[in-house]
């Protein structure tokens, strides 16, 4: 099981990568939205901001999300490793429902150029 520290990692790669993308990839990440990833297994929250094409995390909660951030994710500490080493599909991993994402239609819309 991925711990806290993996898990923080993991976002924070994830958010270099970002950072570095270019066209499409980069013209998606441009949002500013808040966003929360829920890791189950942990029962730990990440909360913070999308903006300037990286992900910014403000803090680490105990438990579900206080607000309800614009962009919500949740799965499990192991499966946000893998996905962010591209050891596993989002797209297969949200179809299994090891992975959910909510968000506003828009934005569903533009981050689905970014997984």
């Amino acid at each position: 099981m991925a711990t806290i520290e993996e898990c923080r990692a993991a976002l924070d790669k994830f958010s270099d990568t970002l950072g570095r993308a270019e066209g499409d990839v980069r013209d998606a990440a441009a949002l500013d939205r808040s966003v929360s990833c829920r890791i189950t297994d942990l029962d730990v929250t990440f909360a913070g901001r999308i903006t300037g094409g990286r992900i910014e995390v403000a803090e680490t909660l105990q438990g579900p999300p206080r607000e309800r951030a614009q962009i919500r994710l949740a799965m499990s500490g192991d499966d946000l490793v893998a996905l962010v080493n591209g050891e596993l599909h989002f797209a297969r991993a949200w179809g299994a429902g090891r992975v959910r994402l909510e968000a506003g239609l828009r934005d569903l819309f533009r981050l689905r150029r970014l997984l």
